[in-house]
This record gives C-alpha cells, sequence and structure tokens, in this order.
C-alpha cells in the first residue's frame, strides 16, 4: 500500500510539470499565431487606407460629412464584430479601413493646401510610426498585463468623443486643441493595451485585434496632425 502511494506520488510530480509545460506551449503557439495573423493583416489594411487617402487626395473628393462618417464607421465596426468568425469578416475589416481612408483624404487635402503642410503630415505619420514600434515593442518584450487599463481608456475616448462633438458644433479651436492632445494620449494608451491583451491571451481573435491597433494609430495620426498643424500654422 505504501508503495501505491509513493509511486502515485511520484507519476503526478513528474505528470503534472509536463502537463503545465504542454500548456504553456501551446499558449505560446495560440499567442504566435494571433500576433502574426494580426501584423500581416495590419499592414495590409494600413497600406490599403494608405492607398484609398491617396486617391481621395489626388481625385480631391469631398469629406463624407459627419453623419456619413458616424454612421459608416460605427456600422462597419458593428458588422465586423457580428462576423467576426465568418468569412466575411476579412472584406468587413477592408471595407473599414478603406472608408477611414476615404474620410482621411480630404483633411490630407487640407493640410497639404496650407504653406508647410507636406511637412506637418510627414511629422505626424513619422510620429506615430514611431510611437506604435516603441509601444508595441514595450508590450512585447516586458509582457506586462496592461488590462486594468481597459475601463479608463474607454471612458476617455467616450469622453473625448463628446467633447470633440461639442468643440466642432460650437466652434472651439482651443477645445479641439484640447481633445486632439487627449486622443493622442488614449491611443497611445490603446495600443498598449491592445498588444498586452493578445500578449497574455486576453484576444484570440485577430481580426478583432487588427481593428482595434488600426483604430489607435489611425487616431493617433489624426491627433498627431491637428496637434503638429496648430505648432505649424502658429510659426
Amino acid at each position: 500500500m505504501n508503495q501505491n502511494t509513493s509511486s502515485s506520488t511520484v507519476a503526478n510530480s513528474t505528470l503534472y510539470p509536463l502537463a503545465h509545460t504542454a500548456s504553456q506551449s501551446t499558449h505560446d503557439i495560440e499567442v504566435q499565431r494571433v500576433l502574426r495573423n494580426t501584423y500581416a493583416l495590419l499592414a495590409m489594411t494600413l497600406l490599403f487606407s494608405a492607398a484609398v487617402a491617396s486617391v481621395a487626395v489626388a481625385w480631391r473628393l469631398p469629406s463624407p460629412g459627419l453623419i456619413l462618417t458616424l454612421v459608416g464607421y460605427f456600422g462597419l465596426l458593428f458588422a465586423i464584430h457580428k462576423m467576426q468568425n465568418s468569412a466575411w469578416a476579412l472584406p468587413a475589416v477592408f471595407a473599414l479601413t478603406g472608408f477611414m481612408g476615404y474620410t482621411l483624404g480630404p483633411l490630407l487635402t487640407h493640410y497639404l493646401a496650407v504653406p508647410g503642410g507636406s511637412q506637418t503630415v510627414g511629422m505626424a505619420l513619422g510620429a506615430t510610426g514611431v510611437t506604435f514600434l516603441a509601444l508595441s515593442a514595450y508590450a512585447l518584450t516586458s509582457r506586462k498585463d496592461f488590462s486594468f487599463m481597459g475601463s479608463f481608456l474607454f471612458m476617455g475616448m467616450v469622453i473625448a468623443m463628446l467633447a470633440g462633438l461639442a468643440a466642432m458644433f460650437f466652434d472651439m479651436p482651443a477645445l479641439s486643441l484640447a481633445v486632439s492632445a487627449m486622443v493622442a494620449l488614449l491611443s497611445a494608451g490603446l495600443i498598449l493595451f491592445e498588444t498586452s491583451q493578445i500578449v497574455n491571451g486576453g484576444e484570440r481573435n485577430y481580426v478583432l485585434a487588427t481593428v482595434s491597433l488600426f483604430v489607435s494609430v489611425f487616431n493617433l495620426f489624426t491627433s498627431l496632425l491637428a496637434l503638429f498643424g496648430v505648432g505649424g500654422n502658429s510659426e
């Protein structure tokens, strides 16, 4: 009886570490898969959105307006969440990112038409790229869990959106500038949060991960564009 108990204890002490190692290996493989697919799709959507924005600038396409922009953005975002596990998810992602590229076109046309506008766009683009790479690298290498930031960042974005609408309707440039700074900081936080979610297994759907990172990068770029544009105009 004692021999059986002893044998069972030895077997369990040997089996459990092996099971834990296998589970950890499976988790790491899944994380790597999501990361690989997310960054591949993110690169393709960024290029596609940039191409659409370039066409909008070249053809001087008009702005779709606030109502159409909000309906198109939230409508396509809702469709992606509904179809996240279907074959239609990828076309929906490209529809959203292409639409966002189209809305960016008139904004770029405006900045490129003013003195020093090309430098402003270049600075915003460079700062966005450096910020994204630095924050992503930090989240990937440190593997810290930033999930505690989720509620704060979500509420911050809601407040920023409402404040932005108020600044637009009541024509308040100072408030608009403050909102741009706020959105830039929140977008940086969201990049950390979303990358951490993938690394720590909180996000297993690369389609949703891609959309989240794309929107954060897009908001970071447009916010920096507004901030640098004000600085450029004041010179």
